[in-house]
């Protein structure tokens, strides 16, 4: 199964999202399990306020989740991706108003210290904890139904991280 690229089209369909791969100095990416589901892995995102550009969406995501603000560019990913809901979830999430999320994903190289990281102290935790991991095992921790997106994420960073 392979991520879906999204177009303008799938604006009324899908919830427009950016998404973090956040890297450190070691080429290692950073994951939080979901506070919601344990053993569900997931690098930090959220959705994109009306009128505000994907970059700024997703360095506030960033903050928002993780605490970090101490970041440096590293690339965008070329496309939107998308993916789709599984039928349980369609109904509770967002209200039953989207079908899934469309994503633009940005790759951030991390400066600061690991302890300025913190995923409980912030207004609304959404992860339990946070390790950081090689790349290749990125897409095996996230559940099923984002796995496409991760790895199109993967790939399309892969030559950014050293």
């Amino acid at each position: 199964m392979t991520a879906l690229i999204a177009s303008e089209a799938d604006e009324a369909s899908y919830r427009r999202c950016a998404g973090v791969m956040l890297v450190n100095g070691l080429g290692r990416v950073w994951v939080g399990e979901r506070e919601d589901l344990p053993g569900a892995w997931q690098m930090p995102q959220g959705g994109i306020d009306a009128g505000e550009d994907p970059h700024s969406a997703a360095l506030r995501e960033l903050e928002e989740e993780t605490s970090v603000s101490n970041v440096a560019f590293l690339a965008e990913a070329p496309d939107w991706f998308k993916y789709e809901l599984p039928p349980e979830l369609k109904a509770r999430a967002w209200n039953g108003r989207w079908r899934g999320q469309m994503q633009k994903w940005f790759a951030l190289r991390h400066l600061g210290p690991d302890s300025e990281i913190d995923v409980r102290g912030v207004d609304s935790p959404e992860f339990a904890r946070w390790q950081w991991v090689d790349i290749d095992e990125v897409p095996r921790l996230i559940v099923d139904f984002k796995r496409p997106v991760y790895a199109a994420v993967v790939e399309a960073f892969r030559p950014h991280i050293s």
